[in-house]
């Protein structure tokens, strides 16, 4: 749906209603779409760091080559 911002001030409440049931709505301002409303949706929950601490450990040989590992990359 698109609207002038005239129509979007004087109806706000009602696009609102629109665009809370899943609908989006364009503002054009001299017919040169402007904004856009749509419905909001929380972020996504930030990772926190350290949150597998515990769950796994580094082997002590870890920058060790191993050859036959090696030569599967190598060919």
């Amino acid at each position: 749906m698109e609207v002038n911002v005239h129509e979007a001030k004087t109806t706000l409440s009602q696009l609102l209603r629109r665009v809370a049931a899943g609908e989006s709505v364009v503002i054009s301002r001299r017919g040169k779409p402007t904004a856009k409303l749509v419905p909001w949706s929380p972020p996504p929950e930030r990772r926190r760091g350290g949150a597998d601490r515990g769950r796994f450990r580094v082997p002590d040989n870890f920058d060790e080559e191993d050859p036959a590992l090696n030569r599967l990359f190598e060919g």
